[in-house]
């Protein structure tokens, strides 16, 4: 993986680098029996199919056919993966580095954390997860984070994807793993489609607003604009 990107290496060229969108799916069906009990409803939506040696087969399922799959070189992924930021979970990211690259832009931080030149693999789901978390108000400039307020936001967004990782991802609708099972994180979101309901943490209740096209969840409580 590489941001949001499926890297999919192949032994004649460089990689087969796939993009969910928002409705794609990959499913794998073995010659043993695995996956065979996929949901024929994601099946009527293949676009590709790759025959696997032996006898296994890769499907690409999209609804809304907004994902994508490139056929790379070697050189030319390097080139496309240097245009994208760095990894959130890379060890070498560290607070000072982090803090850096927020006071370089006067954007809303959520709306910086989607950006994937600025930090690749954040979605906005984890993006307002992990704001929720730091205590962060989703419309603040990049720019005025404190770097104490940095570091505490680079934790949370760890934290937040490590446990979204170990529940398998989030499910809202359509995702699904390589075996077709839906992500179990949905049931751990704190303000990610929760408005109007209380605040885990102060019983606040949860606030939506929508700016750049995207809804944003948060706490008036825990996450005052200041």
């Amino acid at each position: 993986r590489r941001g949001k990107n499926i890297l999919l290496d192949l032994d004649s060229r460089g990689p087969l680098v796939v993009n969910l969108g928002m409705t794609g799916k990959l499913l794998f069906q073995g010659p043993s029996g695995e996956g065979q009990d996929q949901d024929p409803a994601d099946l009527r939506h293949v676009a590709v199919t790759f025959h696997l040696d032996p006898a296994a087969r890769l499907y690409y399922s999209d609804i809304r056919r907004f994902g994508s799959l490139r056929l790379y070189s070697s050189s030319e992924w390097e080139m496309e993966s240097n245009r994208l930021g760095p990894e959130p979970l890379d060890p070498g990211l560290t607070g000072d580095r982090f803090h850096d690259l927020l006071l370089k832009s006067r954007s809303p931080v959520r709306s910086w954390l989607l950006n994937q030149t600025r930090v690749a693999g954040v979605g906005n789901i984890y993006a307002l997860e992990a704001l929720f978390t730091a205590g962060i108000h989703p419309q603040r400039r990049a720019r005025s984070l404190s770097r104490q307020e940095g570091g505490l936001l680079l934790q949370a967004i760890r934290d937040v994807l490590s446990r979204a990782i170990g529940a398998g991802g989030t499910t809202l609708r359509d995702y699904r793993n390589a075996s077709g099972k839906p992500g179990e994180f949905s049931s751990s979101l704190r303000v990610y489609g929760r408005e109007g309901l209380s605040c885990p943490r102060c019983k606040t209740r949860i606030q939506r607003i929508v700016f750049a096209n995207r809804s944003a969840f948060f706490c008036p409580g825990c996450q005052p604009y200041v």
